[in-house]
């Protein structure tokens, strides 16, 4: 038989095609239907076995169990009446029913006792930067506190003074201002050369306007615990301002606004014993002024660090009115160590040669800016330098390196000139307005400053920064290399060395007798002169008997 696909054929599939899907359809459902009962009935013999197992387990538990007299009785009386069908009623009890006991309330937990001694109730941030670290480590053990990991006096410090601050302990500290950019600023602690210290204290900018406090400020303060982020002690409330309670306060000139005038009082050198020969031959080569400004240019080793020490003392001994600021910049460790020896109840405030430029330059400018503080107070300040000429090289390195937010440090940024010997253009004038802060005003205070200067040190660097603080000063001692190797000291040179305007330091009379004795040294040798002059200070009691009698 022939098959032929004809218009018919095709509507008959077309037409059968959907009814095949909906059959499809529908087979599905029923086999899924038959599936899920199966399931069902599965799982409904499964939890039959489960209970009845239970059951069984009930009963074996029950016959085990021995009933009590209740239960028995209990059990007789449903047996009997399962015919007369009587229901068991308990008897109620004619006893009024007790009233129960009030709970009694639990005792408050005990607080347990802190660990160590009870907080005080006021400490000084002083008193505990200066006990040893064997008494810091037992006392943050004492207190419970992780101090076995802490290698800074200081950390262990912050710690403890956090610690009590958090129970109430006020915490009581002194420093001098030195603020920053953003307005906000840090007492930084004298006996640590104004190092940066965990414990330091910070000072809000709203107590430094409210108080017109400036660079150098001598401020006590009442501080507390840091809280949330805060990382530092914070000023609480501010007590006093150089030596002043503050709601006295005032805010005094501006060290700019007064007026320089030149020296008129002596600082008088000559020991009261009369033993010590350099501070004598000063006062009678070279006067020093309240206000001077002055230079003691030495070559290496030439005793330049001697002749300093000793003004210093006599100026200790016989001023006590004067505040006395030693700084020593890229100095020897063992070098400030003498100092601070040598010269008992001064304030000797230094920067070793194993520290950064920046640290040589930040010290000397805090202690610059605490002896304008001084001077604007109406009182005397007196700043021994150990040396301009180091002073210069920290400024230069500072700036050749970028430092002071001028850009990475480490990485040479500079876009100043530099000069013949190394030199930037930019350092010398930094270094020079440190030196020019000395002066006398005219409203009361001065500004003394004896700072060193090196020569003959085969360095260009070294002679143009001489040169540069040449002129720039008043007065000059200055100390010979010739006498040096004759073992004379002091080995100072006699006609390179003096005061200007010095008739204002002296007396009319003592004026006459310093210049009968200037002229007899004159016509004698360099070396002869100062040799002559020592041995007349050695066989007189003062100055003033050796120039009643003059030159034998």
């Amino acid at each position: 038989m022939e098959f032929r696909f004809d218009k018919t054929t095709r509507e008959t599939n077309l037409l059968f095609r959907p009814m095949a899907k909906e059959k499809k359809i529908k087979d599905e459902e029923a086999s899924n239907q038959a599936k899920s009962k199966k399931t069902a009935t599965k799982k409904k013999t499964v939890r039959k076995k489960v209970v009845r197992k239970k059951k069984i387990a009930r009963k074996k538990i029950a016959k085990k169990k021995t009933p009590s007299f209740a239960e028995e009785e209990l059990d007789d009386v449903k047996n009997d009446s399962t015919e007369d069908k009587l229901e068991y009623v308990p008897l109620k009890s004619t006893r009024a029913p007790e009233p129960e006991p009030e709970p009694e309330p639990e005792p408050e937990p005990e607080p347990e006792p802190e660990p160590g001694p009870p907080p005080p109730e006021e400490i000084d941030l002083a008193e505990f930067q200066n006990r040893s670290m064997v008494e810091l480590y037992e006392l943050g053990s004492s207190l419970g506190l992780r101090v076995g990991g802490m290698r800074s006096k200081h950390d262990i410090v912050f710690e403890i003074l956090c610690h009590w601050g958090k129970r109430g302990t006020k915490i009581r500290a002194h420093g001098f201002l030195e603020t920053a950019k953003d307005g906000y600023g840090f007492l930084r602690v004298p006996s640590f050369s104004f190092a940066k210290h965990a414990d330091d204290v910070y000072i809000g900018s709203n107590f430094i306007k409210e108080y017109d406090l400036r660079i150098g400020n001598l401020v006590t303060v009442i501080a507390r615990a840091p809280t949330g982020r805060e990382r530092f002690l914070s000023t609480k409330e501010v007590i006093e301002i150089e030596g002043i309670l503050a709601e006295d306060w005032e805010s005094p000139t501006i060290f700019e606004n007064l007026t320089a005038i030149s020296p008129r009082e002596r600082i008088i050198l000559e020991p009261s014993d009369g033993l010590s020969v350099s501070p004598r031959v000063v006062d009678l080569i070279a006067p020093l002024g309240k206000g001077q400004r002055g230079v003691i240019v030495a070559p290496p080793r030439g005793g330049k660090t001697i002749l300093l020490k000793e003004i210093a003392k006599s100026i200790v001994d016989n001023h006590k009115e004067v505040e006395l600021l030693i700084l020593l910049l890229d100095e020897r460790p063992e070098e400030v160590t003498d100092f601070e020896e040598s010269v008992p109840g001064a304030q000797v405030y230094s920067s070793t040669f194993d520290e950064s430029p920046d640290r040589h330059v930040s010290v000397a400018e805090l202690i610059a800016e605490r002896a304008k503080r001084v001077t604007e107070m109406g009182k005397d300040a007196v700043i021994l330098m150990d040396s301009l000429t180091r002073l210069a090289r920290g400024y230069n390195g500072l700036i050749s390196t970028g430092g002071r937010g001028r850009g990475r440090r480490g990485q040479g940024n500079s876009k100043g000139r530099t000069g013949s010997g190394g030199l930037d253009t930019r350092a010398l004038p930094k270094a020079r307005k440190i030196f020019s802060i000395a002066r006398n005003a005219e409203e009361g205070g001065s500004l003394t400053m004896l700072a060193t200067a090196l020569i003959d040190t085969g360095s260009r660097a070294d002679e143009i920064i001489f040169e540069e603080f040449k002129g720039s000063g008043n007065m000059e001692i200055q100390l010979d290399r010739e006498l040096l190797e004759r073992r004379i000291y002091p080995a100072i040179n006699i006609p390179k060395s003096g005061t200007r305007k010095d008739e204002l330091l002296y007396h009319p009379d003592e004026f006459k007798r310093i210049g009968m004795l200037r002229r007899q040294l004159a016509q004698r040798p360099g070396g002869e002169a100062m040799e002559v002059l020592i041995d007349h200070i050695q066989n007189s009691a003062s100055n003033a008997e050796l120039l009643l009698t003059g030159l034998r």
